[in-house]
């Protein structure tokens, strides 16, 4: 009915939606933060709730006619998020309002930090450098976080995993408001424990930024950061497989500053479709199909790390522990700007990545990031992930226009018996 719509009443855009429907079809998906929604959590977004405006919290709006639904789906919201993440709402709450990870990010940076030029003096906040595994928001200096407030970057030891002795040391020096955990390119898992005893040490606050774990989180494979942070954020599409949009969990006592910090402090009115849809998402979260979902992520991404390997590319950090791997590609005498655009003409989609301590620029860096979360949607497994890995290698090896049109005919053939959900 949707299509038929749009089709009916704007060609010119049905058609290139129709295009991207396609290539998302027949294509092998390895970028770690993309996913699949289920045909439910798409109709959500596309419902009437996005014609509402509903500016303020569910009791306390600033526009009537919220009652009846508006307020009544945000709480639901709410609760199933707790739920899935096992909190109790004595301890702990979340406002699902932010538009996305960024904002969300600099909404608790506002709430519970004083910034540059603060008249008692800035706070200042440990984050992960971007080029080791960051994030832009963990205060690297071209993001609003780093302009804004004072940031201390910490990084990764010889073999490639959290230096949390470098975390002491500059905990210890510093005096850090704010301790941020959690990777965009990070393929181990994480030490939350390691990270509370040192916030708790030095008098920190401890928030975790698992947006790219927090289905790993949510199904049960990845240590919960929950027992460990004070606030903890999260986008809600990735591992989560929801909507585009963000969370922020917080300890109750912190909460009132942060929903101040989202509304009116950046904010102005939900998207309530959003809100509606990852309500919807967070239904299938807690189904039990999830956390099998959630294992056959974790197993499909070990299995390619481990083909990989075995195929002579480097692993940084020797392989992974969650959904992704990030791939030094010096080794195979091609950048990872070169390596993105061999494997999509072979049909196999993965970002250019940087890798720790990267001879090259950040545009064209040496390393490409894969990962499983997408394929796993589509009912990939093991053998179909053993594929996968070979044409990876055939395509980097013989990057011939001739031999990539091979591989991508093989992966067309593949893509058609594993549909995207709704397709």
């Amino acid at each position: 009915m949707q299509k038929l719509t749009l089709k009916l009443n704007d060609k010119e855009l049905e058609k290139l939606n129709a295009a991207e429907e396609k290539k998302q079809s027949e294509y092998i998906n390895l970028i770690a933060s993309e996913n699949y929604m289920s045909p439910a959590v798409r109709m959500a977004l596309s419902s009437v709730t996005a014609n509402k405006y509903a500016e303020g919290y569910p009791g306390a709006r600033y526009y009537p006619g919220c009652d009846e639904a508006i307020d009544p789906i945000e709480r639901l919201t709410q609760d199933r998020a707790l739920k899935a993440m096992k909190l109790s709402p004595k301890v702990w709450e979340v406002n699902v309002q932010p538009y996305s990870g960024s904002p969300a990010n600099l909404e608790v940076l506002g709430a519970l930090v004083k910034p540059k030029g603060h008249p008692d003096g800035a706070d200042t906040v440990l984050g992960m450098a971007l080029p080791v595994g960051g994030h832009l928001t963990h205060g690297h200096p071209v993001s609003f976080t780093g302009k804004f407030f004072n940031f201390v970057q910490y990084g990764l030891d010889t073999k490639g995993i959290i230096n949390y002795d470098q975390i002491e040391k500059l905990a210890g020096e510093h005096k850090p408001r704010l301790i941020i955990c959690g990777a965009t390119a990070y393929s181990q898992k994480i030490d939350f424990k390691r990270f509370s005893e040192i916030a708790k040490k030095h008098g920190a606050l401890l928030m975790a930024d698992i947006a790219h774990i927090a289905g790993l989180v949510a199904g049960g494979v990845h240590p919960s950061p929950f027992p460990y942070c004070d606030v903890v954020t999260t986008t809600t599409h990735k591992t989560l497989r929801g909507p585009r949009g963000a969370m922020i969990f917080a300890r109750k006592e912190l909460m009132p500053a942060i929903n101040k910090a989202v509304f009116p402090g950046m904010q102005g009115g939900p998207h309530n479709n959003n809100t509606l849809a990852i309500g919807v998402a967070f239904g299938e979260i807690m189904k039990p199909a999830f956390k099998t979902y959630a294992k056959q992520i974790v197993k499909n991404a070990s299995v390619l790390a481990k083909e990989l390997k075995k195929r002579n590319f480097t692993l940084v950090s020797g392989g992974t522990q969650n959904h992704l791997m990030l791939i030094d590609l010096q080794t195979k005498s091609v950048s990872g700007n070169e390596a993105q655009k061999i494997l999509y003409s072979a049909g196999i989609i993965a970002n250019r990545n940087s890798i720790p301590n990267d001879p090259r620029k950040p545009f064209d860096p040496s390393g490409i990031r894969m990962g499983t979360p997408a394929l796993t949607t589509r009912g990939f497994k093991e053998k179909e992930i053993l594929l996968v890995a070979q044409w990876i290698d055939e395509a980097i090896s013989d990057p011939t226009a001739k031999n990539c049109a091979r591989i991508k005919k093989r992966v067309q053939t593949l893509c058609k018996k594993f549909p995207p959900p709704g397709f």
